[in-house]
């Protein structure tokens, strides 16, 4: 038993050395727990995270703005796509009827004067027809490009209305 007793004596030095480097280190975590924060300090990361909360606010309210017009430009734009779709649809349409029209009106044409009469009737009723697609397709080319233009001016204005 005397040798546990040597031992136990022999580290007690040791482990005071220990504590007394230590000590300055153990005084500044005693003081660290009671040392207060300045009010300016405090106030700073209130200010800090204040601001914050702003600029995410700020930034969501831009994201759902953008969301926003992009949905209204591509929903505009389906809806726009469909009529032109429509209207190629029943254009082709009304010209397969033409065209079985003229050949019924041929078909009962008595002389060839009257065939000839009734194809260049023909021809020029679908060139009118012709016509009458081209400028209305201009127009409403126009129109769209222009409606197009002052959707995406009013969204990019509520986008960037900050």
């Amino acid at each position: 038993m005397s040798d546990e007793s040597n031992t136990a004596a022999d580290t007690s030095p040791v482990l005071d050395g220990v504590k007394q480097a230590f000590a300055p280190v153990s005084e500044a975590f005693k003081s660290l727990q009671n040392l207060q924060v300045p009010e300016a300090t405090r106030e700073f990361f209130k200010r800090t995270a204040s601001n914050g909360k702003e600029r995410t606010a700020d930034l969501h309210d831009g994201v759902d703005k953008l969301t926003s017009a992009v949905e209204s430009a591509v929903t505009n734009s389906v809806a726009e796509a469909t009529k032109v779709s429509r209207n190629i649809q029943q254009a082709f349409f009304q010209d397969t009827e033409a065209f079985f029209s003229g050949i019924d009106r041929l078909a009962s044409a008595k002389s060839l004067n009257e065939a000839v009469q009734i194809q260049s009737d023909l021809l020029r009723s679908h060139s009118e027809v012709l016509m009458a697609r081209a400028k209305s397709s201009t127009e409403y080319f126009g129109k769209l490009v222009s409606d197009s233009t002052k959707t995406a001016q009013d969204n990019f204005s509520r986008i960037y209305s900050r």
